[in-house]
């Protein structure tokens, strides 16, 4: 029989599974990250169920969330006067004035206004004080630090 017509079996049309990738660097957390690690952890260790391809997919997720929270290190209060991570920072960026807060990779979401501390716009930030101008995107002076809120 001619190859051609050979059935191959469905495994070998598969895409192939990959781990989740663990951003580079600290594992910085705010209380809320923390927790939120923590809650998602939770819920992937009650979920039952599911078919094979389910079931892998949320080993997966285990195995990332797990380490996750085994790596997590709580940051310190943010300093009052000085854009860190946890803070919440209002600037002003060509001409719109915008608010964030900085966090975690994992709490991340900026639609929320949530800003990963690695984002470049947090690291432009991070280090300045109300009424610094900083620099971002290679523009001198792009972004105005107006308030640092609780």
């Amino acid at each position: 029989m001619s190859v051609a017509f050979r059935r191959e079996s469905d495994e070998e049309h598969k895409e192939p599974r990959f781990e989740l990738p663990i951003p580079p660097g600290p594992n910085l957390v705010t209380p809320r990250g923390l927790s939120l690690i923590q809650a998602r952890v939770a819920e992937l260790e009650a979920e039952d169920g599911g078919d094979e391809a389910a079931l892998a997919d949320r080993a997966r997720d285990l195995r990332y969330w797990r380490q996750r929270l085994a790596t997590a290190r709580p940051a310190p209060p943010p300093p009052e006067d000085e854009v860190a991570f946890g803070s919440k920072v209002k600037f002003r960026l060509n001409k719109a004035i915008q608010t964030i807060e900085i966090v975690g990779d994992d709490e991340a979401d900026p639609a929320q206004g949530r800003v990963s501390f690695a984002a470049p716009l947090a690291r432009a930030m991070i280090g300045g004080g109300v009424g610094d101008m900083v620099e971002f995107a290679g523009r001198e002076d792009a972004i105005e630090v107006l308030a640092i809120l609780k």
